[in-house]
Parts: structure tokens; sequence; C-alpha cells
């Protein structure tokens, strides 16, 4: 009988590779006015990894009271990025390229929990996955998951306070 081996990976040690990275998504958090805008947190920040929490509005829901899945993609999509932009180099910015979404449960609940880690920290590409957890009555329900490619963008200037 032939057995197939089974492949074991070390966890991949997640070093920042700008010495001021919290800061840097720090800053980078609190112009990003969407976040602002619904009422988004940044929690926690490690080295490849975020968590933003979301409390809940009802200008936030869809129709039948949940949060709109807009907002839940929103909110991953920011967690997903931090967590990436964490391990970028000094002088660079970060730019979603493409992100896959499933809905697996609808996101009913007093917050919305988004957390994103970096499954592979590339020199151009950075890949990311999230998780979002809607937290009910003190349960937490595993309410979407996402796949993101995430893009090193470097020497961008810095950021207009605002666009017309």
């Amino acid at each position: 009988m032939h057995r197939t081996a089974q492949h074991q990976h070390p966890p991949q040690t997640m070093e920042p590779r700008d010495p001021q990275w919290l800061e840097k998504v720090r800053d980078s958090f609190a112009r990003q006015k969407v976040m602002a805008l619904i009422g988004a947190e940044l929690v926690d920040v490690q080295p490849g990894r975020c968590e933003i929490h979301l409390p809940f509005r009802a200008d936030l829901t869809q129709q039948n009271a949940y949060f709109h899945a807009g907002i839940v993609a929103t909110v991953v999509d920011s967690a997903g990025g931090y967590a990436g932009f964490s391990l970028m180099p000094a002088g660079s910015d970060v730019l979603t390229v493409e992100y896959k979404l499933n809905l697996l449960a609808p996101g009913d609940g007093e917050l919305l929990v988004a957390v994103g880690e970096v499954v592979k920290p590339g020199r151009n590409l950075v890949i990311t996955r999230g998780e979002v957890y809607a937290i009910k009555n003190g349960r937490s329900i595993h309410c979407a998951t996402m796949q993101q490619t995430l893009m090193t963008m470097r020497g961008k200037p810095e950021p207009l306070e605002s666009k017309p």
C-alpha cells in the first residue's frame, strides 16, 4: 500500500521590513476616511496580522437588518490590506489588486470582527486571507472568508489630504 507523505511546512516568520511599521499602519488607517465613515476601529496589529472591529449601526445594514455584504467586504479588505502593509518596506504603500469573498452566514450581530493574516509576503505581491465573525449575544458566528492579493506600491508620494 502506497502512503502519501504529508508535507509539514514550518510556520513562516513575519518580519516587518520597516522599523516604523506599526506607526505606518496606524497613520494610514487614520487617513482612510471610509473606516471613519462606517465607524471601524483598528483593534490589533502584529507583523502580518490585523484585526478591525465594526460596531453595529442600522445605517450599515441591508433590508433584513444584517450588516450589508459590501460593509463586510470593506472591513475585511482593510484587515487583509493592513496585515500585508505591516510587512512592506518603508516608503511604500499598499493597494488591493484582487480579492475573493465567500459569505458563509448573515452578518447578524452587535459587532463585526475582521481578521487579516498574511499567507505569503512577496516582494511585489502579498497574499493574505481574512475571516469575519459576527458577534451576537456573546456568540461568534463565522460569516465570511476572503483571499486577497495586494500590490506593494513603491515611491508613491504622500497622499493629498483631499482630492477634488
